[in-house]
């Protein structure tokens, strides 16, 4: 591997995890490479943050650019915008393989956080972006003065709601469970709007729609009849997804398909891969506590570095 460049560390991914880190690792002077398809990650599609320490609020997409800035400031690192698609381990090198060429590495931090989870019913795939969407920040203008209905029940889809309450003539909240499992001052935003009707419960059965969505079939509660609703877009927010695939035969998961790391330095059960963030099997998924993750985690890889170095000394 004499004839190739290896990194001290490859970091996969740029959100909230990977550009903490990737700030430390350029203040430690480890030869980082960072690979990334954006900047941000699942946040920044969000239209307010409102719980970063510092800010009162800021835009998903205003912190992305902030972060793609803060880590081009720094010269040591050398920054990839492209798709991973492997990830190899072999003779004590990382091959990581993307669209565009192949990199390596000694040790890799996986912060590549999550996707929205689909709900896999008929339609949605061939009807996505034409009235399914998983953005309400992106997409809410587009329902202006239509009838709409948002599936989940939790932080996101309460967002969505309220991201959509200045368009939408009308809006259907509809979750699979008995209670909704967000905030409480989210809910306070909700519950007295009249154009906003909540039902529990609820298993959607399929969405319908030819070239656009026309409304959506589901059954709710114990009654075993299934009801349509008529409506020109459905917002998805079942959840998140951990971007955890090219290390299922690499590294240790949970049921969920979560790394398992060890909560004080974030390894991994592969003694040359740490992860933070949300892609690993930590309570609380929150940008703050992924920086913090993310820190923590770098910290560990460096002293990782200055041990292994020493070794080498002696």
């Amino acid at each position: 591997m004499d004839e190739v460049k290896k990194h001290q560390l490859i970091i996969l991914g740029a959100g909230p995890a990977g550009t903490a880190a990737g700030v430390y690792a350029a203040r430690k002077k480890i030869d980082t490479l960072i690979i990334t398809e954006n900047f941000g990650g699942q946040a920044v599609v969000a239209a307010k943050i409102e719980n970063i320490v510092g800010f009162e609020e800021i835009s998903g997409i205003e912190m992305a650019r902030r972060f793609e800035k803060q880590l081009r400031h720094y010269t040591e690192l050398e920054i990839i915008i492209d798709r991973v698609n492997g990830v190899v381990f072999k003779e004590g090198i990382f091959e990581i393989k993307t669209d565009h060429g192949t990199f390596y590495g000694e040790r890799i931090l996986a912060t590549l956080g999550r996707h929205y989870r689909q709900l896999g019913v008929p339609k949605e795939k061939e009807l996505e972006g034409k009235g399914v969407f998983y953005c309400s920040t992106c997409d809410a203008p587009l329902m202006r003065n239509k009838r709409v209905a948002v599936i989940g029940g939790g932080n996101s889809a309460l967002l969505s709601v309220i991201d959509l309450i200045p368009f939408a003539s009308q809006i259907y909240l509809l979750t699979n469970e008995s209670d909704l499992r967000c905030d409480p001052v989210l809910i306070d935003r909700i519950k007295h709007d009249p154009k906003i009707e909540i039902h529990y419960n609820v298993e959607i059965k399929s969405i319908e729609g030819d070239k656009m969505v026309s409304g959506l079939k589901y059954k709710e509660g114990n009654d075993l009849r299934e009801h349509s609703l008529a409506v020109s877009g459905i917002f998805i927010q079942a959840g998140m997804q951990p971007n955890s695939e090219l290390f299922k035969n690499l590294l240790k998961m949970n049921e969920a398909e979560e790394i398992i790391v060890e909560p004080l330095s974030g390894r991994t059960s592969h003694r040359k891969v740490w992860a933070a963030g949300d892609i690993t099997n930590l309570p609380y998924k929150q940008i703050s506590v992924a920086i913090g993750d993310g820190v923590r985690a770098l910290l560990d890889i460096y002293n990782e570095i200055r041990n292994t170095e020493l070794k080498e000394f002696i």
